[in-house]
């Protein structure tokens, strides 16, 4: 079996043909970990975990969930699935992340992507994701749980925040250069590769990383590599792990037991 280690088929995108695309996933070896953007979202990875083998949840608020004026007029209403959030509730996470088989907290994370004009009210927008974010690392450390972290334009404040923790989990979707790796690897983070391969240039990044520090994840529906269906499904692992082989030029037999036994091994599945 391959993991997903990083699905969305919590999201809308799947909702008329979601139990017949996983009943195929898993009768081909897939496995997955279906990851929240916001509370909506991740009960809804919780439902789809409980009833099925080999399949998990991860639970979390996206920094675009973030409940601000700036983001509903950049139209991130959408990205939560409907709904966006004023706080992280801590107690109403935690009780969903007690099943055995939610794996992880997150998305979590930073993303200044897009920012508010004006020094203040940008201040304020990062105090506000980074806030957030602190709760749901001191979540994961309660619970001993890995965390799954987005991060966009925010190396540096991430790696501040990371670097005074003792933090398990994986930097997923990762966009940095080898240096900016060599950094996240330093605090022994896994780094998770899906197909922003085929959209940036990651190959000298991607050649420094560790086999065994290297999680493959679809990201779907989003991230669809190129000739594949333009809604992304986990069935994509086989495109990213034929660009890792090329990348590092190792067998593709190697390559997917081995990120297996990583995810295996982080998410403690």
């Amino acid at each position: 079996m391959i993991f997903d280690t990083h699905a969305h088929l919590n999201f809308s995108e799947f909702e008329k043909d979601r139990e017949d695309l996983i009943r195929e996933c898993l009768g081909s070896g897939i496995g997955m970990i279906n990851v929240g953007t916001n509370f909506q979202s991740s009960n809804k990875a919780f439902e789809i975990a409980e009833n099925n083998p080999n399949i998990f949840a991860s639970v979390g608020l996206h920094p675009l969930n973030i409940d601000s004026e700036f983001l509903k007029n950049k139209g991130y209403s959408k990205e939560a699935e409907g709904f966006l959030e004023n706080d992280f509730d801590y107690e109403k996470y935690k009780e969903l992340a007690k099943s055995e088989k939610v794996v992880a907290i997150g998305e979590c994370g930073l993303d200044y992507w897009y920012r508010p004009k004006g020094t203040g009210k940008k201040e304020l927008f990062k105090q506000e994701q980074k806030k957030i974010f602190e709760k749901q690392l001191d979540l994961a450390q309660e619970l001993s749980l890995p965390v799954i972290i987005h991060c966009r334009s925010a190396f540096d404040d991430l790696f501040e925040i990371l670097s005074k923790r003792k933090v398990e989990g994986v930097l997923h979707c990762f966009t940095g250069n080898k240096v900016e790796a060599e950094r996240f690897l330093s605090l022994g983070l896994y780094i998770g590769i899906n197909g922003i391969i085929f959209k940036m240039d990651l190959r000298e990044a991607i050649k420094g990383i560790p086999l065994e520090k290297i999680l493959i994840e679809t990201d779907c529906p989003y991230l669809s590599p190129p000739g594949f269906e333009e809604r992304n499904n986990p069935f994509a692992l086989k495109y990213i792990v034929e660009e890792v082989v090329k990348i590092k030029e190792l067998e593709r037999g190697k390559i997917e037991e081995i990120t297996t036994e990583n995810a295996k091994k982080l998410f403690n599945i």
